[in-house]
C-alpha cells in the first residue's frame, strides 16, 4: 500500500498527498514539521541574456525618442534647472564675490554675466529671483553679516514695493534647501542636463498633462494663467530669455497674455511706500557698515507694461524717492543714452538674449561712472549700441 507521503523528486522534500505540484509555491503547511517559514519558489530557467539585452534597447530608442522630441520644441542640453538648492548654492558663493546682482527676473533676465566679465574683469554671483521683490533680496544680503561687496540691485517699481515677497520667499527659510542630499541631488540633476535636453523641468509629463485642463470654470485660474517656459539657464544662474519666446509667434503671444498687462492693483499707499524705503535704508545701512555699497539699477519694460506700472507707481515716487533716501547711485533705463534705447522685448517685459547683452554693456558702463567699487578694464571691449541687437528694417 502506497504512503500518504513520500519523498519529493525534486529536491527530498516531504510533501502531504495533494500538495501542489512541483515547481509551484511551496509555504510552511506543506513541509509538516520543518522550522522553514520562509516560502521556497523554483525559479524558472529563462534567456535573461536576451531579456536584458532588449530592456537596454527599449531605454535607448525611449531616451533618443525624447530628446529628439526635446530638440523639436527648442529645448536644449545645458539648460539647468533653476531651483531654490540653486540659489542656496550662489548665495554662500556671494559672501565672497565683489559683486553681486539681486532682483526680480528683469535683473535676471537682462544681465549677462559673460559681458559684466568683459568689462570689468570680476564675474557677480547672480542672486535675482522671478517674480519676487528686490526688497526681499535687499534684506537677505543686508542681513548676511559675510556680504561686503558691491551690492546690484535690479528693480522693477512695482515689484519692489509691493507687500508681499513673491516667488523667492524662500529665501527666509534657505535652511531647508541646504542638506548634503539636496547638494548632491542638484549636481546629479545638473550632470545630466548638460548633456540631454528633454530633462527640462518645464516639459516633464505630469507638468505637460497639467496643461491640457482647458481651463474651462470661470472665475478660476489654471494652468493655462500660469507662466510657461520663459527662460534658459546657465552655469551658475547665467539666465536669459528661451530663443522660442522670440521665434514662436503664438507662444510668445501667450507669454504677453500671461503677464496680464500688469493691470493687478495693489495698494500703493503713501505708509506702503514709505515703509518700503525705510526697509531698503536700513538693509542699504547694514551693508555699508560692513564695508560693502548698493547700487540701483531700473530694466527696460515695454510701453504696454510701462503705462500701467507708472499709473500705479510712478518714477518720481518710487525710483527717485528711493536713491535720496538711501544716498546710493543708480541707473534708471530712462536716462541711458538714445543709442541704447528701444531694445528689443519680446513679451513685453524682458529683453532677449542680444539685446541683454547690449543694456548689461550700458548699465555697467553708466555704473563704472559714478562709483568707484566697480571699474572698467584697460582692455575692456568697445561700447555696444541698438544696431548691435535689433535687426535694420
Amino acid at each position: 500500500m502506497p504512503s500518504s507521503t513520500s519523498s519529493s523528486e525534486s529536491g527530498g522534500v516531504l510533501r502531504e498527498k495533494g500538495a501542489l505540484p512541483a515547481g509551484l509555491r511551496l509555504t510552511a503547511s506543506d513541509r509538516p514539521g520543518e522550522a522553514q517559514p520562509v516560502p521556497v519558489r523554483d525559479i524558472p530557467s529563462q534567456p535573461w541574456g536576451r531579456i536584458m539585452g532588449f530592456a537596454g534597447v527599449a531605454l535607448a530608442l525611449g531616451v533618443v525618442g525624447l530628446e529628439a522630441n526635446a530638440r523639436r520644441i527648442g529645448l536644449h542640453a545645458g539648460d539647468l534647472d533653476n531651483s531654490e538648492v540653486a540659489w542656496v548654492k550662489e548665495r554662500i558663493r556671494s559672501e565672497s564675490a565683489e559683486v553681486a546682482i539681486v532682483g526680480d527676473s528683469r535683473i535676471l533676465f537682462d544681465t549677462d554675466l559673460d559681458r559684466f566679465e568683459a568689462l570689468t574683469g570680476t564675474r557677480p554671483v547672480q542672486l535675482a529671483i522671478h517674480g519676487t521683490s528686490a526688497l526681499t533680496l535687499l534684506e537677505d544680503a543686508g542681513s548676511n553679516p559675510n556680504f561686503h561687496g558691491l551690492l546690484i540691485v535690479g528693480m522693477a517699481d512695482t515689484m519692489f514695493f509691493q507687500p508681499f515677497d513673491g516667488y523667492g520667499g524662500y529665501v527666509k527659510r534657505r535652511g531647508d534647501f541646504s542638506s548634503p542630499s539636496g547638494r548632491v541631488g542638484i549636481e546629479i540633476d545638473h550632470l545630466l542636463q548638460r548633456r540631454l535636453a528633454f530633462l527640462d523641468s518645464n516639459y516633464r509629463l505630469s507638468v505637460v498633462a497639467h496643461r491640457l485642463d482647458p481651463d474651462f470654470r470661470i472665475g478660476v485660474e489654471g494652468p493655462k494663467h500660469d507662466i510657461w517656459k520663459v527662460a534658459e539657464v546657465g552655469e551658475n544662474r547665467a539666465t536669459h530669455m528661451w530663443s522660442r519666446v522670440e521665434t514662436d509667434l503664438a507662444y510668445r503671444a501667450r507669454t504677453r497674455w500671461a503677464w496680464k498687462g500688469f493691470k493687478e492693483k495693489f495698494p500703493y499707499t503713501p505708509q506702503l511706500i514709505a515703509k518700503g524705503q525705510a526697509r531698503a535704508v536700513k538693509a542699504v545701512a547694514a551693508i555699508r557698515a560692513r564695508g560693502g555699497d548698493v547700487v540701483f539699477v531700473r530694466p527696460p519694460s515695454d510701453v504696454h507694461l510701462r503705462v500701467n506700472e507708472e499709473a500705479q507707481l510712478p518714477k518720481a515716487k518710487g525710483w527717485d524717492v528711493l536713491l535720496a533716501k538711501t544716498k546710493a547711485v543708480g541707473v534708471h533705463n530712462d536716462d541711458l543714452p538714445a543709442a541704447v534705447q528701444n531694445l528689443t522685448l519680446p513679451e513685453w517685459s524682458h529683453l532677449n538674449r542680444a539685446c541683454a547683452t547690449v543694456f548689461t554693456d550700458a548699465y555697467v558702463r553708466a555704473l563704472a561712472a559714478q562709483t568707484p567699487r566697480l571699474k572698467l578694464r584697460a582692455n575692456a571691449p568697445p561700447p555696444l549700441s541698438r544696431d548691435d541687437c535689433v535687426p535694420k528694417t
